[in-house]
């Protein structure tokens, strides 16, 4: 287990995010890694997979690729998993689900290449171990990715089980909530790190937080805490698990944690609308373990105040769409008054700060009458997202007194 060829999967157009993440996770050579469009390929051992499961806070999964080659046929799929050595990794007692993804794959069914794979797998630990495995769709023990391409096709096992954007701590949301993985990725671009290169602290703050998910993200990377630490993964039941080697893992991410004093100022601010989304945002804090670094309040965007003395960085991911009637008064106005009156009240109140608003609409900057200084393609989806940046005005002394109530 020490020359594996790992995958990490993430939202298109976050790769480099991500490659700068596992560079630092890993000390490796951003170099050495494999960057694609739709996430990262690496070398690395087992130790790497778990670190990088407990640690990543972009990548969708953790992939071991166990086999890449040429298909024709269903065939071709069933003798290239039919040679792999499964026994290495599960037993007849584990359940297991072959999931099958495609972009412009000649096969007719997908399904019936997801049972080639299946039968190749339990034919071989049949003859091996006298027994097969069941099949599991909904709950399974070892999850099996097989990807197609028009000449190629991919196998691997997936590590992670549930995909990584959940954390664990996130019980309670709203409609539409941000993925996790999106608001660390809109972090990274940021480059909000918690404090600047003196080490002074920078405020973030998210005027429209819903469930609170980037300012919990943000205050969760200013205390050091790894994003797993309240989940359980797929390897964990995989043959080559070490559970002292994970323990070991584990305990050395705790050991990195920065602990957060209740008098200490909150690193992280919120507020919305929505007392209800308040409320969320606030339990979903305390089970993820920065209650005391996060400070939220209910209220119009368009009425608060920076909630810190010094300069900081505000991180929107906007209200857009049917979203938009419920951004309190101005909303009820509709998009284009909600955004120019929103880019007046930055502009008056919040002088020194940073804007950074995740955008799907191209004329978003413009109903902002702000001027861009910087553009981030962050997400190339169904909906095409970048994020914006935007540098305000001079400092203005008025701040918002933030409190737990």
């Amino acid at each position: 287990m020490d020359n594996l060829d790992v995958f990490l999967p993430c939202a298109a157009g976050c790769a480099d995010f991500l490659a700068d993440e596992v560079a630092t996770l890993l000390g490796q050579a951003r170099a050495a890694l494999r960057i694609e469009r739709a996430g990262v390929g690496l070398r690395a051992d087992w130790d790497a997979v778990l670190r990088l499961n407990l640690h990543s806070r972009i990548a969708q999964r953790v992939l071991v690729q166990l086999w890449r080659g040429p298909y024709d046929t269903e065939d071709d799929l069933y003798a290239a998993a039919a040679a792999l050595t499964w026994e290495d990794w599960l037993t007849p007692r584990h359940t297991v689900k072959v999931e099958v993804t495609a972009q412009r794959s000649p096969l007719r069914s997908l399904h019936f290449a997801g049972l080639r794979i299946k039968d190749a797998l339990c034919d071989r630990l049949r003859a091996r171990c006298g027994a097969r495995p069941s099949v599991d769709t909904a709950h399974p023990d070892v999850r099996i990715h097989l990807h197609l391409s028009a000449r190629e096709a991919t196998l691997a096992l997936d590590t992670s089980g549930e995909p990584l954007f959940k954390r664990g701590w996130r019980i309670d949301h709203g409609d539409a909530p941000l993925k996790e993985t999106l608001a660390a990725a809109m972090i990274a671009a940021s480059g909000w790190r918690g404090s600047d290169d003196a080490g002074c602290p920078v405020p973030l703050f998210d005027p429209c937080c819903g469930s609170g998910t980037l300012v919990i993200e943000a205050a969760q990377i200013a205390r050091r805490q790894a994003p797993g630490r309240l989940r359980r993964f797929a390897f964990e039941r995989l043959l080559p698990h070490d559970a002292a080697r994970w323990a070991a893992c584990r305990a050395a991410a705790r050991a990195q944690e920065i602990d957060w004093p209740a008098d200490r100022p909150p690193i992280a601010f919120g507020s919305d609308v929505s007392f209800r989304m308040v409320d969320f945002a606030r339990r979903n804090a305390e089970r993820a373990g920065v209650g005391a670094a996060v400070s939220f309040r209910g209220g119009d965007a368009l009425q608060r105040l920076p909630p810190a003395p010094e300069p900081g960085v505000l991180l929107l991911n906007p209200p857009y769409g049917e979203r938009i009637a419920a951004a309190g008064v101005a909303g009820e106005l509709g998009a284009d008054a909600f955004y120019e009156r929103l880019a007046a009240h930055w502009k008056t109140h919040f002088g020194g700060w940073t804007a950074w608003v995740l955008t799907p609409d191209r004329d978003l900057p413009r109903r902002l009458r702000l001027q861009p200084s910087r553009r981030v393609p962050l997400f190339n989806g169904p909906i095409e997202c970048r994020l914006m940046r935007f540098d305000l005005a001079a400092r203005n002394e008025k701040t918002d007194a933030f409190s737990a109530d």
